[in-house]
């Protein structure tokens, strides 16, 4: 039969390499070797790594992002009002 591009199975035994390494039984990198304070440690580390890669907005920026937020859930609750109000109404109207 013809492979697939990019296939990653080999022709010997038609697997994978992801699941012959399975089969193995290895545990995956920092973590089989550490033991529960080690991986809090390293999950730390990670996190705060995460950290340093977000661009954080300026000032600027986000005094307008959270104007933009306050106007628009002001607007989404005078819709919601002005909706209430005639669902209200209607009801007073059909049920008296």
């Amino acid at each position: 039969m013809t492979e697939a591009l990019g296939s990653t199975a080999t022709p010997e035994s038609g697997r994978p390499e992801d699941e012959l390494a399975a089969k193995k039984g290895r545990r995956g990198g920092k973590r089989g070797k550490k033991g529960p304070l080690g991986r809090l440690a390293l999950f730390y580390r990670q996190v705060v790594a995460e950290l340093r890669k977000v661009v954080w907005p300026t000032r600027s920026q986000l005094s307008t992002y959270t104007t933009v937020v306050i106007v628009f859930v002001v607007i989404v609750i005078g819709l919601v009002t002005v909706i209430d109000y005639g669902f209200n109404q209607a009801v007073k109207y059909v049920f008296g």
